[in-house]
């Protein structure tokens, strides 16, 4: 009987000596990338539920000194779409709109004929053909640019990429235009709408939407790196920052985790929502086996699946990397550029003896 206690323990053993060697190396990697005198990272490492690794490095604000922690808020730019995504669902669950409804429906004054056969899915899936608004954006007409302003500039440009549903092309011009029928069919400023519906429920304190007279706390300013130096570039420095819908989001490692624990357990938020999010809905690569759902790419599956979404504005960039059936997720928030944040998830995936196979670099199926 005693043997029969002893070798589950000898078991845990060898388990937790292979967790630390392991956050050992990830913390050994990401010190030697981001070192403590420039813009850096924060990371968790998510497996079973639990948060097993989770630290800042370097700084958040070169003036100040401010050094980075995971409580650090960050932009997360386009990580932004998987929350719009879900605020769009539950509308739908509350049978307050269908995904198939026509986008003239609700902007049918500001749409022109070329756009009238737009579903709310196609903009989910960037299968919709609308053209990149900032390609029409008179620059001098704006301080800052919010996602009221696309429809007059869309109102002039009759024209598409494509028919919509026949191909993908990824739209930061659709999840603008996705906070706007949020904001029109819930009656809420889409800011509020997603404070009321995800950040108030996970418990998201410091999180926040870029809005008139925003302002959060403990933040990172994001910086590019250019010539061997770091140059700012955050809201101020760039007229399209400030869109919403696309990549308005601002939170920290210690909020975002929440909401990592919420999709993997099935609680708080609806279940139902998050799996219809993070299923096929259009194939980009058949080839390549991936997809993207609503707010996410998916590749491969069974097993092999793989859920992930990068982003990037101004000088922050981030990603987010889950492997359902390991129950195993990875989080990076940055502000700078110049580090491959999705070859540095990989190496991540390796020291955690991640089997990521079936991950296709976003850049080669986006651009």
């Amino acid at each position: 009987m005693k043997h029969l206690v002893v070798i589950p323990l000898l078991i845990l053993m060898v388990a937790q000596g292979f967790a630390q060697d392991s956050n050992a190396r990830l913390d050994s990697l990401m010190s030697s990338i981001y070192p403590g005198d420039k813009p850096g990272a924060a990371i968790a490492i998510v497996e079973n539920g639990k948060v097993i690794f989770k630290k800042g490095y370097g700084l958040a604000d070169l003036t100040s000194k401010t050094i980075i922690t995971p409580s650090t808020n960050f932009n997360i730019g386009s990580m932004t779409k998987q929350f719009t995504a879900y605020c769009i669902l539950k509308l739908m669950s509350e049978k307050k709109l269908s995904l198939n409804e026509k986008l003239s429906n609700f902007f049918p004054r500001f749409i022109p004929k070329a756009a009238s056969g737009v579903t709310i899915r196609n903009l989910l899936t960037h299968s919709s053909g609308i053209v990149d608004y900032y390609d029409y954006v008179d620059a001098k007409r704006y301080r800052e640019f919010s996602d009221k302003d696309i429809l007059p500039v869309l109102r002039s440009v009759d024209s598409v990429f494509f028919p919509s549903g026949t191909r993908f092309r990824y739209s930061n011009t659709g999840y603008c235009l996705l906070s706007l029928i949020v904001t029109k069919v819930s009656g809420e400023p889409f800011p509020e709408f997603v404070r009321d519906n995800i950040f108030k429920p996970l418990r998201m304190k410091k999180s926040n939407v870029i809005h008139p007279g925003f302002k959060i706390s403990n933040r990172a300013f994001g910086y590019e790196f250019e010539n061997d130096s770091f140059k700012i570039s955050d809201a101020r420095q760039s007229l399209f920052f400030s869109t919403e819908g696309d990549g308005g989001i601002y939170t920290s490692i210690n909020d975002y985790v929440k909401w990592i624990m919420a999709i993997q357990s099935g609680e708080v938020l609806d279940p139902h929502l998050i799996k219809e999010a993070q299923s096929p809905e259009f194939v980009i690569d058949s080839s390549k086996d991936v997809s993207y759902g609503f707010g996410w790419f998916i590749g491969g599956s069974g097993d092999n699946e793989l859920i992930y979404h990068p982003g990037s504005n101004g000088g922050f960039r981030s990603i987010v990397l889950m492997k359902p059936s390991r129950k195993y997720a990875v989080v990076i928030f940055s502000n700078r550029s110049g580090i491959d944040l999705e070859d540095l998830v990989r190496q991540v995936d390796r020291i955690y003896h991640i089997d990521d196979k079936t991950y296709v670099k976003t850049a080669s199926i986006t651009s």
